[in-house]
């Protein structure tokens, strides 16, 4: 019998003289154990000569890379920002480390992940240590398979995307197999079976039924780029590539009020083209009924499309993009509600905002639909002209908008509803596009080299934003702000600079003097007029000194009118990075890609230590 943790038989308890035989007391002459145990020896000789020829192909030609990272924050009481209890929790830490091997066609990795406990703002289910994400892949370049833990996108991810992105806590990576076959130029092939990472979860494969929580994922993917299997369009302005997808997910129905379709599916298909300067791609998906917590359990199917058209030359570009969602959630479990078991992904397309205060309303994707489009212009003005300089001037302007879908009741029963659990929920006229603005973004960017030593960035914000709907604090009424920033550097000499940034947000309705009720205050954390400035001090390539304010002047809230001062030190060598920072941190939301988790306000002493190799 096998040990069923270390994959080993029970150690014997015969003497040296004597073999206990698993079948019965059998005893075995010594003579045949002296043979036994001379071919033994050469077997074993045998082995530690292959095993090193093994391993010397092994390491020959191999490439190994990794990358570690450790946050870690220690927090405080600031009852001057709120904080008067830490309930037991005074440190945060979140750290991982992985690395990869690479030799001629075979790779291979993991991924250790530690949270002790988790840093404010993340899961608590993220809490705990171990060995998070492991594969194996062999790709010859006609055929490719991988094990373990699978990172995918299928076109623009409307149907499938799994990835990692640490600093939201977000990993739905796919468990599983993978084949990838390219059987011509410019044919891929892509089929993957698996089940998603759900923080700590196992992944139970026996009884099906039983595990509720996740559904099996199965899909595959075509693309086919004529410009690398026609010969005659090898050299040609013209560009066309075209590609389609389906994937189904299978979980058990434990739903004791609504009957949940077992196997739902999904299925897209994009065409990208291409002439001289010019570029268009679109996609389009539908997805069958999906009942989930998500959709507050209707039947409606889900559709989706986007389409993108570009021209750029030098110095000149400009984008148009369009997109409507409807119904468009797919997850592995349908009872999940927040950002995990994600199958697919619905890309934004509004402008990724960095500084402080403009960053605090970014944009989250609703999933249940939404009508967007964003334009974005960027010119350079040549070099000698009167308004370009002696090094060109940059223009940039972006227009991004968001609206809900149009909605009309429908009959189930006797009754005439909206968004009813358990009917089909909605009708929705494709291009209809609904007054409900959730978010609008007009801006401006001037950025100028003035000398070899100052550099000057400039932009404008014009912002609509539907707090209410995007964050989820109801009747809280929506943010219309103009924002500025000035981003000034000098440099000293070679090795120094400075930087200095000025930041103003200015909210049209929510300011001092505004009246709300009480039992509402804790909406109106970051609202109203703000103030921020930072300024930093560099020494290259190695220090980095900062020192900044964000000052919530304008809150309607007067207990929330804080100054939010921060000291970082930051050190750099080679590929090594130590930061560490002291003071508070607003309450917010932090969003990469359309994702978004809620920062709380905080106040305390931070570290991240990251490294590559």
């Amino acid at each position: 019998m096998l040990n069923s943790e270390w994959g080993q038989s029970p150690a014997s308890h015969c003497d040296i003289n004597c073999v206990e035989s698993p079948i019965s007391a059998f005893r075995i002459p010594n003579s045949i154990l002296l043979m036994r145990k001379h071919i033994l020896l050469l077997l074993a000789l045998a082995l530690t000569v292959g095993f090193k020829a093994s391993a010397q192909s092994f390491l020959e030609g191999s490439q190994v890379n990794g990358a570690f990272q450790t946050d870690a924050q220690y927090y405080m009481l600031d009852e001057g920002i709120g904080i008067n209890d830490l309930n037991g929790k005074k440190f945060g830490i979140n750290g991982f480390g992985k690395i990869n091997y690479t030799n001629g066609n075979f790779s291979a990795g993991m991924r250790f992940e530690a949270f002790l406990p988790e840093m404010n703002g993340f899961r608590s289910e993220l809490n705990g240590v171990g060995l998070a994400n492991f594969y194996a892949t062999y790709d010859n370049g006609f055929i490719g398979a991988t094990v373990g833990d699978i990172y995918d996108q299928f076109g623009c991810g409307f149907v499938f995307r799994t990835y990692e992105e640490w600093s939201l806590g977000m990993d739905n990576a796919l468990r599983g197999v993978r084949v990838v076959l390219r059987p011509f130029n410019g044919v891929t092939i892509k089929g993957l079976y698996g089940r998603q990472r759900y923080y700590w979860a196992p992944y139970l494969e026996r009884d099906f039924a039983s595990d509720d929580y996740r559904g099996i994922v199965r899909g595959v993917d075509g693309e086919w780029d004529l410009n690398q299997s026609i010969p005659a369009l090898s050299e040609s302005k013209f560009r066309m590539s075209i590609g389609g997808s389906f994937v189904s997910k299978k979980q058990a129905d434990q739903s004791s009020f609504y009957n949940i379709p077992e196997n739902v599916g999904a299925a897209a298909g994009r065409i990208n083209l291409g002439y001289g300067n010019w570029a268009f791609s679109t996609e389009y998906a539908y997805k069958i009924n999906d009942p989930s917590a998500i959709n507050n359990f209707i039947y409606k199917e889900g559709r989706a499309l986007m389409s993108s058209l570009s021209y750029s030359q030098k110095g000149f570009g400009a984008v148009l993009q369009v997109k409507r969602v409807d119904n468009m959630s797919f997850k592995s479990m349908y009872t999940g509600k927040q950002n995990d078991l994600d199958i697919n992904f619905i890309p934004p397309i509004n402008y990724t905002h960095t500084h402080s205060l403009p960053s605090m309303y970014t944009y989250s994707t609703q999933p249940n639909g939404e009508m967007a489009a964003q334009f974005q212009v960027n010119y350079t003005i040549p070099k000698g002209t009167a308004l370009g300089g002696k090094y060109g001037t940059k223009l940039a302007f972006n227009m991004s908008q968001v609206n809900d879908i149009v909605r009309d009741s429908v009959q189930y029963g006797s009754e005439v509803g909206l968004n009813q659990p358990g009917t089909l929920g909605y009708t929705s006229r494709f291009f209809a596009v609904s007054d409900h603005r959730f978010f609008r973004d007009i801006n401006f960017e001037i950025d100028k080299k003035i000398s070899s030593n100052w550099h000057l960035t400039a932009q404008y914000i014009n912002l609509y934003y539907d707090i209410e709907t995007i964050e989820g604090h109801a009747g809280a009424p929506v943010v219309q702000a103009n924002i500025g920033f000035l981003d000034v550097t000098y440099k000293i000499n070679r090795k120094q600079s400075l930087r200095l940034e000025l930041q103003g947000l200015w909210e049209n309705k929510v300011h001092r003097g505004y009246e709300y009720e009480e039992g509402d205050k804790k909406d109106y954390q970051k609202r109203g007029d703000w103030a921020a400035a930072l300024l930093e001090y560099s020494i290259n390539p190695h220090w980095s000194f900062s020192i900044a304010d964000k000052w919530n002047y304008g809150n309607p809230v007067e207990e929330y009118r804080d100054h939010y001062f921060t000291g970082t030190v930051t050190y750099i060598h080679d590929a090594t990075r130590v930061m560490l920072s002291a003071g508070r941190q607003s309450e917010g939301v932090v969003c990469v890609g359309g994702v978004c988790r809620t920062v709380p306000a905080s106040s305390g002493v931070s570290l991240t230590v990251s490294t590559s190799f």
